[in-house]
């Protein structure tokens, strides 16, 4: 017995040691970070909080119903054969104002002679070590990197690690201009290498200026943290970013709520949103929307085109992992919104009339 316990006391010190010491957990926002946050109405007792509230009580019942879930989720939560990927280099490369996915929330965006990356998610699993969680479709796409051109830019909605990840961070920092992110990620980026100069820290309805751009963080209505001890100590955002010709949205990942049209009445109408609609449940749904909502939500913010994002990469519910799409197209052909489904790697043109939806997933 003595052993035992000897054991599990060195394995629970090698786990603290690990979450506190890896530098892919990041950091904790500083004093001096905090006596400037606490300015902030959405900050208090050294949190980050939402507009509206949130349940996010984890109780012994929702537990157990998670452990369920787990054991007999369905098998058609991840691809039956993993998902083909091929890109279409020079027009990624080109000046065209273009959009190219990469799956779940990682996006490329050509704009105005500007090269954009939204939540670079290259990695192979959307965790603290690639050995635990859930895999990707694909193969690894690190390598992409590799590929990409100079980007301009970096945009982060917020530090979980299937929008925030450090192997892809690390390969990246070199090739990129400039990080756009919410209030306390500036520090995982330090720690990570990436210069101070190089970060442009924003809150909720904050705006810039930057190279002819127009850009905005935004209300999102979800948490974050990357540690055991951090939870909320980093801002969730969405992002607006305004051109010469096009407005675009993306929402970062949130529940419903009356942010979209407060975002629509000061930035729509957008030419394209990116809305989160994947990873849903209903013991979380105050963070995360059905797809349904996510089509309201582009109407709300006065949205043209839309494209539904989170999804199609990794499994991190218990839906099907086609449940999303399926359930955005028929909504969106309720609603008469023009829904665009490019097959991961595919670039789609930002013109005035963007292509409707096409099955791919079938």
């Amino acid at each position: 017995m003595l052993y035992f316990v000897i054991f599990l006391t060195v394995i629970v010190i090698a786990i603290i040691l690990f979450v506190t010491t890896h530098p892919t957990f990041g950091v904790s926002p500083s004093k001096l970070d905090i006596e400037k946050y606490n300015l902030y109405t959405n900050f208090s007792n050294g949190k980050f909080s939402n507009q509206s509230p949130t349940n996010m009580q984890m109780n012994f019942s929702t537990i157990v119903s998670l452990l369920k879930d787990s054991i007999t989720a369905k098998n058609d939560r991840k691809p039956k054969n993993p998902i083909p990927i091929s890109f279409d280099w020079n027009t990624i490369r080109s000046d065209k104002d273009s959009l190219t996915w990469f799956g779940h929330s990682t996006f490329l965006l050509n704009l105005d002679n500007k090269k954009i990356l939204i939540d670079p998610m290259f990695g192979p699993s959307p965790s603290p070590v690639s050995f635990i969680g859930s895999k990707r479709y694909s193969e690894d796409l690190l390598y992409v990197i590799n590929e990409l051109p100079q980007m301009d830019a970096v945009f982060i909605t917020h530090d979980h690690y299937d929008h925030l990840d450090y192997p892809s961070i690390l390969k990246l920092k070199d090739k990129v201009g400039h990080f756009f992110v919410p209030m306390g990620v500036t520090g995982h980026l330090r720690r990570w290498g990436v210069h101070p100069e190089k970060i442009t820290e924003l809150n909720w309805w904050e705006e810039r200026k930057w190279e002819g751009l127009t850009i905005a963080a935004v209300p999102s209505q979800h948490f974050s943290g990357r540690g055991m001890f951090n939870r909320d100590s980093t801002l969730w955002v969405g992002w607006v970013i305004i051109g010469k010709k096009y407005r675009l949205y993306t929402s970062g990942d949130g529940g419903y709520g009356p942010h979209f049209k407060e975002i629509g009445e000061k930035y729509g109408p957008f030419d394209l949103t990116l809305m989160e609609g994947g990873q849903y449940d209903k013991r979380w749904a105050s963070i995360h929307m059905m797809p349904e909502e996510s089509v309201q939500a582009h109407l709300d913010v006065k949205g043209k085109n839309m494209m539904l994002i989170h999804w199609g990469a990794f499994t991190l519910a218990y839906h099907s992992w086609t449940d999303p799409i399926e359930r955005a197209m028929q909504m969106a052909k309720e609603r008469g919104v023009n829904l665009l489904t490019p097959k991961i790697g595919e670039t789609v043109f930002l013109k005035e009339t963007m292509p409707t939806s096409i099955p791919w997933w079938k």
